[in-house]
């Protein structure tokens, strides 16, 4: 490809491997490097040269090469039919599916999810996540308020599957209810992320350090989150 190219795949050759990225220049003052599940991507300003893209690429070289290594070694999460004997993660902890007939209804016993249906399994077990969800994390997102001297904002359940969160304009937070299956620390940072948004409704200097004074250990979390997020379980309900 042409190096004068704005956007678009590229190769780089990083302790002694070909490696490919994704290459942007945006209207930013700083290069950037971003590392998921969809491999490496590189944003630059509009003025960068090539020398400062790969310079900075090199400096960054051994940080780079461990978090794709950590990608590529990270599960992926499998799909769940609702039988006995299967095993879904419930805040971070895992717990063993067994089915019975009779009215809906789960139980968390001893390591097991008691799941009680005579329709599909499946669609209980997501409504009761739903339920924990919302009881886990409604009054974490009023503790965060309260911290900016906020009344406890609105708090509901959505079925995004890449979204964890969202903070609309009216001031009101959804959470993805998949946010029961990991760790609590994880689903409070995305609570102290939302809840920033009530005060900041953008990504700025000011809301970044409005969630450093929210959450300090968001950085840490953040990347946790976005490997979590490739290992989750895949439940369909009832659409």
């Amino acid at each position: 490809m042409d190096r004068g190219t704005t956007e678009g795949t590229l190769l780089i050759e990083l302790g002694g491997r070909p490696i490919e990225y994704r290459f942007a220049r945006r209207r930013r003052r700083t290069l950037g490097i971003t590392i998921d599940a969809n491999g490496l991507r590189v944003a630059a300003p509009l003025r960068a040269s090539w020398r400062e893209v790969e310079r900075f690429m090199h400096d960054k070289e051994g940080w780079i090469l461990r978090k794709l290594d950590e990608w590529a070694a990270t599960p992926r999460g499998h799909v769940l039919r609702g039988e006995t004997g299967e095993v879904v993660p419930v805040f971070g902890v895992p717990r063993v599916i067994e089915v019975r007939k009779g009215r809906r209804r789960v139980e968390d016993v001893d390591g097991r999810l008691l799941i009680s249906s005579r329709g599909r399994t499946l669609d209980v077990l997501i409504a009761w996540l739903k339920t924990q969800t919302l009881a886990r994390l409604r009054p974490r997102a009023a503790h965060y308020s309260a911290l900016l001297a906020l009344p406890a904002p609105t708090v509901g359940i959505s079925n995004a599957r890449t979204q964890w969160g969202v903070c609309t304009d009216r001031g009101a937070i959804r959470l993805s209810w998949r946010l029961a299956h990991i760790d609590p620390v994880l689903g409070d940072y995305v609570v102290a992320h939302e809840v920033a948004h009530l005060v900041e409704l953008n990504h700025s200097r000011r809301y970044w350090s409005l969630l450093e004074r929210l959450y300090p250990g968001w950085r840490e979390a953040r990347e946790r989150l976005e490997l979590s997020a490739r290992t989750l379980p895949i439940l369909r309900g009832k659409r």
